[in-house]
């Protein structure tokens, strides 16, 4: 259920190649959609009990979006039919490989397992991967592999992550976010110390973090840290920075290993693409390899992504929805030599906006005019009455609009050539992106 999903589609794809037979239902339709019919799997549209009766599934698998009383999920239980959420079958997944490597971490993943992917697949280790986002490399989010190497994400929000117990743990950063469900940072950091004593080979993690220091005091098995400090067994040094490119020296315990070349912005994406690089190293692929493959890594889908420059104004969506991934992303923008950064903001949750606004205030004085749009509800009611007034009354200059017709007509009145419009949100704020490239080109 749900099986045109980011999540949903690339375990559908790797059980298929595992011999399975797969139906599935979704109630939007999507490139994800066409490319599973393609396979000849049936896709219901709509979720009706009467899907269920007609596709008689051994196990139904259903994405965590949906709700008990949703009709296919009440069939499927009446009929006896067990029933796993997405984390669950991914768990079993993943059980499978022997090498298998989960990548975690409050910011990062879906950059960082596009790397690893990007490394494994170019350096012929022929992984199978699962990636939040789609990754122009192999022309989506996963790719099945016959090698005994899984590379997945690792979401810790409602302790998704802990039905895997992988080979390899990453772990990139640990934050205070999803406070919805975790209340406190010391249940986050209790969160991931359960993931990784889950683990039964190897932790990488980030040892500038303190939040991961601390999570990972008592675990005892054996663990290699990453970051830009020199005490870290891999770090990087002689960091510059070449427009939207960048490049470093790195070394691993005092000794320089290579030269690595970066596609990709931001001292978030040096972090990155050292996790990758750590986990690519102990899985035997030659440093050669790694350098090579690495620089070719252009970024996954709604990662610093570049939709045009219509009349000279260069527009690109990102991702970033937590204080922490604003403030990296907007600082990296504003020093890419712009005339005007235009920030354009899609606050995710009513919970997430209401308890880090003075976080996210501050992130949105980063550039030169931020533009905040409606709150995404997502999955919550406005119990915070909290507004996108709120936030935009704590950033001078700012530009409460609630639309995004009202956004593009704001952003092709003012912006100009030699400009950078920068839309960032976790929900659908592309589709804004997108329509502001229409109404520029169209201008």
């Amino acid at each position: 259920m749900g099986i045109g999903g980011s999540g949903m589609c690339p375990l559908a794809e790797i059980l298929l190649a595992k011999g399975y037979e797969i139906t599935g239902s979704d109630i939007a339709e999507g490139d994800t959609l066409e490319r599973i019919r393609n396979y000849g799997i049936k896709v219901y549209m709509g979720q009706n009990a009467e899907n269920i009766k007609d596709a008689k599934p051994d196990v139904l698998c259903y994405t965590a979006a949906i709700k008990d009383d949703n009709p296919e999920l009440v069939a499927a239980r009446e009929m006896g039919i067990p029933t796993l959420e997405r984390s669950e079958m991914l768990g079993i997944v993943v059980s499978h490989y022997k090498k298998s490597v989960a990548i975690s971490g409050t910011h990062g993943k879906t950059s960082t397992t596009g790397m690893l992917t990007q490394i494994l697949v170019g350096s012929k280790k022929d992984p199978s991967a699962i990636i939040g986002g789609k990754l122009p490399y192999i022309g989506g989010n996963s790719h099945v592999g016959k090698s005994d190497i899984m590379v997945c994400e690792a979401c810790e929000y409602v302790d998704s992550f802990l039905q895997l117990h992988p080979f390899i743990s990453v772990i990139l950063n640990i934050d205070a976010d999803h406070l919805d469900y975790f209340k406190n940072l010391d249940n986050i950091k209790k969160s991931f110390n359960k993931f990784a004593h889950q683990t039964s080979n190897l932790v990488v993690y980030n040892g500038d973090n303190a939040n991961a220091e601390d999570a990972l005091e008592d675990v005892n098995i054996k663990k290699i840290t990453f970051g830009l400090s020199m005490e870290n067994d891999y770090y990087a040094t002689n960091m510059q920075r070449h427009g939207v490119t960048q490049s470093y020296d790195l070394m691993y315990q005092g000794e320089f290993l290579t030269k690595i070349n970066l596609s990709v912005p931001g001292i978030h994406n040096v972090y990155n693409s050292l996790a990758a690089i750590t986990v690519a190293d102990y899985l035997g692929v030659p440093i050669k390899d790694i350098a090579e493959n690495i620089a070719k890594f252009t970024g996954v889908h709604r990662r610093f992504e570049l939709l045009g420059k219509p009349n000279g104004i260069t527009v690109v969506d990102d991702f970033a929805h937590h204080p922490t991934e604003l403030t990296s992303t907007l600082e990296t923008a504003m020093e890419l030599g712009f005339n005007h950064v235009w920030a354009v903001f899609q606050p995710h949750t009513f919970s997430r906006t209401a308890l880090l606004m003075d976080d996210f205030a501050k992130a949105l004085k980063i550039p030169d005019t931020a533009i905040i749009s409606a709150i995404l509800p997502v999955r919550e009611t406005n119990t915070y009455n909290v507004y996108n007034t709120d936030l935009g009354k704590k950033v001078p200059g700012s530009v409460c609009l609630d639309t995004f017709d009202e956004i593009t007509d704001y952003i092709v009145k003012n912006a100009k050539e030699g400009d950078l419009v920068l839309t960032m949100g976790g929900g659908n704020v592309y589709m804004c992106a997108n329509q502001i490239v229409k109404a520029l080109e169209n201008k």
